[in-house]
């Protein structure tokens, strides 16, 4: 057995007295709080604004949007994109109720775009949850090649597409169904074409596609996985390989998720979402509960680390802020 790690205004009246009074006690504690998150906002962006080129904080359980900037600018993800193939992938097996703990082979065409962190070979068995794994935690190209492959044989084909290219498409019929209109996948690993178009998404777009993922009971293990054996076998021997995941912010402040990507063209990304206890509310005899979890999407950021943890330690306070004027969410600042 082979084993390694991998890294990589009051009134004068008293009817105006009374008014004025509940004016104050009720309106304004709601208005001072909006002011403060307003001015939380602009704080976060006039300090910011250089380290990261696009990005959105969003409140998972409503789509609240706490912060923004260039959230609807279509840039590339790099492997951001194998979200999208995990929850393909997750969202097919569930449908059909298939076994992730089949074995299937590296095809030659998944090293096509070159190879990945885990060093997965042609040939190779392993089992299409040990590629999630590999895709989801170390941003492993092959592995994400090797699932579209298998995956992309059993999915409906209308437009006659190799296998890739209709898994490719189901990641795309995903994205338009969640209302990713800034959103154009090309390959299931998010690297950068070297010839024709380039695929594209947005902040918005990955904030959308995360609050679905996390909807799911299966995506979320996936990802906040520290490190992970993975098996598989070569030339008929066993080969255990460990994986270490490569967000830096995982089990920091409550941060249990996403994904890193990077490519020259995407530059560094990240995606990260924490939660907290839920909050719970007595009214009368019923007790009220809210989910507490926020998302956090950086793209084209200087540095994935401090700038990840400062932007959620800030969405936080937004968070907190907006909770405390009644958590108003309306249409036009919501995904």
């Amino acid at each position: 057995m082979i084993s390694r790690i991998v890294e990589s205004g009051i009134a004068k009246s008293g009817a105006g007295f009374i008014f004025a009074g509940t004016f104050m006690k009720r309106v304004l504690p709601s208005i001072f709080s909006s002011v403060s998150v307003l001015l939380g906002v602009l704080a976060l962006t006039a300090s910011t604004a250089r380290a990261v080129e696009s990005y959105i904080i969003v409140d998972n359980q409503t789509g609240r949007i706490l912060a923004e900037q260039n959230a609807d600018q279509k840039r590339q993800i790099a492997s951001l994109t194998e979200i999208a193939t995990g929850m393909v992938v997750l969202d097919w097996s569930k449908l059909t109720n298939a076994d992730l703990g089949e074995l299937v082979s590296i095809p030659d065409n998944a090293l096509a775009s070159g190879g990945g962190p885990v060093g997965l070979q042609a040939g190779d068995l392993i089992s299409l949850r040990d590629l999630l794994y590999c895709a989801l935690m170390v941003s492993d190209n092959v592995a994400a090649n090797t699932l579209a492959y298998h995956i992309g044989r059993r999915l409906p084909n209308v437009e006659g597409l190799d296998p890739v290219g209709d898994f490719v498409a189901h990641m795309n019929a995903l994205a338009r169904t969640l209302g990713m209109k800034h959103t154009r996948l090309l390959n299931p690993s998010g690297v950068d074409n070297t010839q024709g178009s380039l695929p594209f998404s947005s902040a918005a777009d990955l904030a959308r596609l995360v609050r679905y993922a996390y909807s799911k009971s299966g995506f979320p293990f996936y990802v906040s996985q520290e490190t992970r054996e993975v098996h598989l076998f070569r030339a008929g021997q066993p080969l255990s390989v460990w994986l270490k995941n490569l967000n830096p912010l995982l089990n920091q402040d409550g941060i249990d998720g996403v994904k890193t990507g990077r490519t020259i063209k995407a530059g560094d990304c990240i995606v990260l979402t924490a939660d907290r206890s839920p909050e719970s509310v007595r009214n009368g005899d019923q007790v009220l509960i809210t989910p507490r979890r926020i998302i956090t999407v950086l793209l084209g950021v200087q540095d994935r680390t401090s700038d990840g943890l400062t932007f959620m330690r800030k969405g936080w306070q937004l968070y907190d802020q907006w909770a405390a004027a009644g958590r108003a969410t309306k249409r036009s600042n919501s995904l």
